[in-house]
């Protein structure tokens, strides 16, 4: 293992020190805690609140900040936070307008989060739960998760940041991110396993020539391992899952994620949203915006992720909407 770490022990404080420490103008480290809160708090208005194990950098800390997340609670590396480490995260930030926690839908996120938002409401706390479950892959899938929450996760985020921070109320943040949920659809492939710190090697080795289709952020076991594809084969692959599921038709106007997991560098992303960038203009499927980049990761995993959202004219308004954040910023 090769990798720029102190004391593994050390890592996910550290992770949040740097993040705070380079971005003074935005970020806020809760004391004692392992929560950070955007700048300047404002608890006029419904609170968003989001989080989970570490490793997936820049998400979800490096999405805190105007227009988007109130707060971030880091768990451990791959490891959910627990209860009262998000309860941190609903008393830095959350004030008479409530809060809502977006909590993708993996066992410990699930039970953690539930469990604080009874603690926060058995304390007179206004708070709702939006799960986000992005992960087409498992649609068919006798897991008993369900469908993951994966790099869609960015959309629901932002959407339901830009409505509480339009002033709606919490029903309506809640209704919104929902509807998010629900017109989203994302796809990942690897082709190596991530190395958590604390294990010292990959959790999965993917054989020279082989590719694990339809993942999870940790590495969860996808659908299948097969013959590695190329680029346009891969996109197309995803693609067509997408439009499947989401029942594409011409003049639809959607938004694009291309993802990268850790490991694989822009290049090879650039080259993958081209050809998924295509396949919709095929169909004369409008592009509203794309964003190519690295936004939820697996720590170093060689991967992609797509996601597309469609879109009406409410989600694209908050979708646009300003956003100043470490690692998104400016949309508008």
């Amino acid at each position: 293992m090769k990798k720029f770490i102190n004391k593994i022990e050390d890592i996910v404080t550290e992770v949040i020190d740097g993040l705070v420490l380079a971005n003074p103008e935005i970020l806020s480290h809760v004391p004692n805690t392992k929560v950070i809160t955007r700048k300047n708090i404002n608890k006029n208005k419904v609170a968003v609140i989001s989080g989970g194990g570490s490793g997936h950098e820049p998400s979800h800390g490096g999405f805190v900040g105007i227009g988007m997340l109130d707060a971030a609670v880091f768990g451990e590396v791959f490891t959910s936070p627990g209860p009262d480490r998000i309860y941190d995260g609903i008393q830095a930030v959350v004030g008479k307008p409530g809060g809502l926690l977006l909590v993708k839908n993996y066992t410990g996120d699930t039970m953690n989060f539930a469990m604080a938002e009874q603690m926060a409401k058995d304390d007179g706390y206004n708070i709702e739960t939006v799960i986000i479950n992005d992960d087409i892959a498992l649609v068919n899938s006798d897991s008993t998760t369900g469908k993951r929450g994966i790099i869609g996760t960015l959309f629901v985020q932002k959407i339901a940041g830009a409505a509480a921070e339009a002033g709606l109320d919490l029903q309506e943040v809640k209704r919104i991110a929902q509807k998010a949920v629900d017109n989203t659809a994302s796809f990942g492939i690897s082709l190596s396993g991530s190395t958590v710190p604390a294990n010292g090697k990959p959790g999965f080795i993917v054989p020279d020539g082989e590719m694990e289709v339809g993942l999870g952020n940790h590495g969860e076991p996808g659908l299948r391992r097969e013959k590695q594809k190329s680029a346009d084969e891969s996109a197309e692959m995803i693609m067509k899952n997408i439009d499947q599921y989401l029942n594409l038709k011409q003049g639809d106007e959607v938004a694009l994620i291309v993802n990268g997991l850790g490991g694989t560098p822009m290049m090879e992303l650039n080259i993958l949203a081209r050809k998924a960038i295509k396949i919709l203009q095929a169909k004369e499927v409008k592009i509203f915006k794309s964003f190519v980049g690295v936004y939820i990761t697996a720590i170093d995993m060689a991967g992609f992720s797509f996601s597309v959202i469609r879109l009406d004219d409410e989600l694209k308004k908050f979708l646009k909407a300003k956003v100043i954040t470490s690692s998104l910023v400016g949309i508008e």
